[in-house]
């Protein structure tokens, strides 16, 4: 018996599995059947929506699109002022000072800012080629036309659209000319800004130097110094030779007054001689007058120590003269010297063939998507058909409701 139960339920299997195999032939074919009874119509809307395209297709302008190419220049990031500071060992603020660098990205967006745009518009005239209401509408026109791209090898496209391949030429020309200018004048100013700097500098160390100057000036001529170390060493040495010619006279004079009087000729000379040497003696100790044709040995650490800060200003002052005299000459020369080294790899030139429209491209998709619209709507409308009863009901409101919203807008 258990048997006899398996296999019914395995034949069951099978019905049902063949039961729906057909029920799949038949759905297949009956969607065939549906596409052949109305292929009438789907022939009818794709040639319809194939004419219409190529009507359109034709009816479209044709756009021409030139192409132009740049490399940004790869120029020195570093102006005057910062090899200045570089040279002084100011490398941390040498990057700040520096100028406009060669950065795709910088001049990509030098040729989308308004003052380009506004500068191209206003010598092409695009007001009124563009029919545009103001300049905000021109420039949102111009953007649609002129398209800006940066490679990762550092190289500018620029491309642009017109209807007339020489204007589209033209176009891109321009933009490529009005940035030459742009940036000419950013490095142009930058270069000024330096050099007014520099010069403004310049003069206030010119006078830093020059009174320098005068008080080492004034300084030697009243301690009567050249070289106050050197100075003094010599001066040590003047009285260590003076003490002991002191002391060799004052021997001979002990021995002399033991057999002669004070009134004797050789006393006399002796006596003048000591004097003379003890005077010698009390200037070059410090005590002597200010007239003295060398320091004094207790005015000599006073004077080296006034010396050094004389002379470390004074070095200080000829350094910065010298190196910003340099940068100053360097400043004049980059002023002076176009600053603009943008390289045109290829000007744009009138294209010869058109870049859009894709005329078959437009009528092939357009009678694809005809076909399989006209197809989705047959298959759709002989489903409705065959509803029953109280699912048409639904389907019956479903279109009252979107007539009901769609009168309710016409009338808004």
């Amino acid at each position: 018996m258990v048997n006899y139960e398996i296999g019914d339920e395995m034949s069951d299997s099978l019905k049902t599995n063949q039961a729906v195999e057909a029920s799949e032939e038949i759905n297949l074919l009956e969607l065939l059947r549906v596409v052949v009874q109305n292929l009438p119509l789907i022939a009818k809307v794709t040639t319809i929506v194939a004419i219409l395209s190529i009507a359109c297709s034709l009816a479209l302008n044709n756009i021409y699109t030139a192409k132009a190419a740049l490399l940004p220049p790869q120029k020195d990031s570093t102006g005057g002022a910062a090899a200045l500071l570089a040279s002084m060992g100011g490398g941390g603020l040498a990057g700040l000072v520096g100028g406009l660098g060669g950065s795709s990205d910088m001049f990509l967006g030098i040729l989308k800012s308004r003052t380009v745009a506004d500068s191209v518009i206003k010598r092409l005239d695009l007001d009124v080629e563009l029919k545009s209401k103001n300049a905000d509408d021109t420039r949102k026109k111009l953007q649609k036309l002129v398209k800006f791209q940066a490679g990762k090898d550092g190289i500018i496209t620029i491309t642009a659209d017109s209807k007339d391949p020489v204007k589209a030429a033209i176009l891109a020309n321009t933009f490529i000319d009005e940035l030459k200018k742009t940036s000419l004048q950013l490095n142009l100013t930058k270069a000024s800004s330096e050099r007014s700097f520099l010069e403004k500098r310049l003069t206030v160390v010119k006078q830093d130097l020059k009174t320098a100057e005068d008080e080492m000036k004034s300084f030697q001529e009243k301690n009567k110094t050249i070289k106050a170390d050197t100075q003094a060493a010599v001066a040590i040495e003047g009285i260590a030779k003076l003490r002991a010619e002191l002391i060799t006279k004052e021997v001979q004079l002990a021995a002399l007054r033991n057999s002669m009087t004070d009134e004797n000729s050789e006393i006399k000379m002796l006596l003048a001689g000591i004097a003379k040497i003890k005077g010698q003696l009390s200037s070059m100790s410090g005590t002597g007058e200010s007239g003295s044709v060398i320091p004094s040995v207790g005015n000599a650490p006073s004077l080296g120590v006034q010396y050094l800060r004389r002379l470390r200003e004074l070095k200080i002052q000829e350094a910065l003269f010298e190196q910003l005299t340099k940068q100053f000459e360097a400043a004049k020369l980059n002023e002076a010297r176009d600053s603009s080294s943008i390289q045109v790899l290829d000007e744009a030139v009138a294209p010869v063939r058109k870049s859009s429209p894709k005329r078959a491209i437009i009528v092939i998709l357009s009678t694809l998507t005809a076909f399989f619209c006209s197809v989705f709507f047959v298959f759709i409308k002989d489903y409705l058909s065959k509803l029953p009863p109280e699912e048409s009901v639904i389907v019956d409101d479903i279109k009252g409701t979107i007539k009901g919203i769609l009168r309710i807008r016409q009338r808004v």
